[in-house]
């Protein structure tokens, strides 16, 4: 199912057919190929002064590091998430042998976004998930107090919303996107003023 950004000016494939679906394929595999490209692109993100803050957690359905990243989310997102290829956590490194790492946040959402854009040209789809214990996730890892998990990613082969048992999900999962106009967005001269 596609849902194409509604877009007031012609965007890059990838930026429009992004979006993040619940529905994934339980049979639908995510390879250890495309997880690289996916890390790959992580990777090279931006980060301040090449910091590079971005660390990530990676399993495959079936593997230990897979059933330990879904104990960590919540009842809520585990219901739809055991269905992922893969299952990831997003930690920033918030210190390095410098000091403290400025925008270490920015710059691990710039690498989050690169591995979503990454996933919808692999032909595959990411859903990131801020339904998750950074507690269990530090524990069961031992991950170091520098590091902080921001974000648990699924990441899978799109599925009907029929998978769903609850027709809610369904119906969520077939909404149109929404975001706000471009008009509330982006401002000139003065904050409010409608730059589109």
């Amino acid at each position: 199912m596609r849902k194409p950004a509604d877009s007031s000016a012609p965007l890059a494939d990838l930026i429009t057919e992004r979006w993040s679906p619940r529905a994934l394929d339980e049979t639908g595999e995510v390879t250890w190929d495309q997880l690289r490209a996916l890390l790959e692109a992580a990777r090279w993100a931006p980060s301040f002064g090449n910091t590079q803050p971005a660390r990530y957690l990676v399993g495959r359905r079936g593997d230990e590091t897979f059933r330990r990243i879904l104990g960590a989310l919540t009842p809520r997102n585990q219901s739809w998430a055991h269905r992922a290829g893969a299952l990831l956590v997003a930690v920033m490194v918030t210190r390095n042998e410098k000091g403290e790492i400025p925008y270490a946040e920015y710059g691990l959402g710039l690498a989050g976004q690169n591995l979503v854009l990454q996933a919808v040209a692999e032909g595959l789809v990411a859903h990131q998930m801020a339904g998750f214990d950074p507690d269990t996730v530090r524990r069961e890892f031992a991950v170091p107090e520098e590091a902080v998990p921001r974000v648990a990613i699924a990441v899978g082969v799109q599925a009907a919303p029929e998978v769903f048992d609850d027709e809610r999900d369904a119906e969520r999962e077939r909404a149109p996107r929404r975001r706000i106009a471009l008009g509330e967005f982006a401002y000139t001269g003065a904050w409010g003023q409608a730059a589109f």
